[in-house]
């Protein structure tokens, strides 16, 4: 009986190991950041963000891809409630993967629960901060929430980093007389 119980300690879950910490791109997304606010056109603009989607989903390691892959499927699948539970996963796994929390709160907004998404984009964005992804989602996140001015000041960042982004249109006027 130990033995079994001891293999079954040790055989435990993958993810129960410890998440290594996931590749710097700090210098590669300042790049694109500098690239996006310098695009002469939106179609240059969305292939920035597609290179930059691409360096937010790059996991730290093969276990994290796994679950974000799966949690991402689910998603797309519309799958929201099997989508959140793979993120709770993933958040649990690699608490410092900011695209685990963002992703986490993409599918809380999708089932309209703003509540639970807004402390997972405040997660992303304290973990990056020039997350464009998780900074307009906030701002959306704060909109559905009724907190107006907030979400202004959000997508006014969001803007500042990316002109392009298509959430611009969002945005009001600064003075309240215009």
């Amino acid at each position: 009986m130990r033995t079994v119980l001891l293999t079954l300690f040790l055989a435990g879950p993958v993810w129960a190991e410890t998440c290594p910490e996931g590749p710097d791109h700090t210098v590669a997304m300042a790049r694109l950041i500098e690239e996006i606010r310098e695009a002469p056109n939106e179609a240059s603009a969305r292939e920035i963000m597609g290179h930059m989607w691409m360096l937010w989903s790059h996991a730290p390691d093969e276990v994290a891809q796994t679950i974000l892959d799966a949690g991402m499927e689910r998603r797309v699948a519309y799958d929201l409630l099997g989508a959140v539970k793979e993120f709770d996963r993933l958040v649990a796994y690699c608490p410092d993967y900011a695209e685990g929390w963002n992703q986490r709160a993409f599918a809380h907004f999708l089932r309209q629960d703003f509540a639970a998404a807004l402390p997972d984009l405040d997660r992303a964005l304290a973990l990056s901060p020039t997350h464009l992804g998780a900074l307009s989602g906030r701002a959306l996140t704060l909109m559905a929430l009724g907190r107006e001015d907030e979400a202004q000041a959000d997508l006014r960042v969001a803007v500042g980093l990316n002109p392009w982004l298509p959430e611009r249109g969002m945005l009001k006027p600064d003075d309240p007389e215009l």
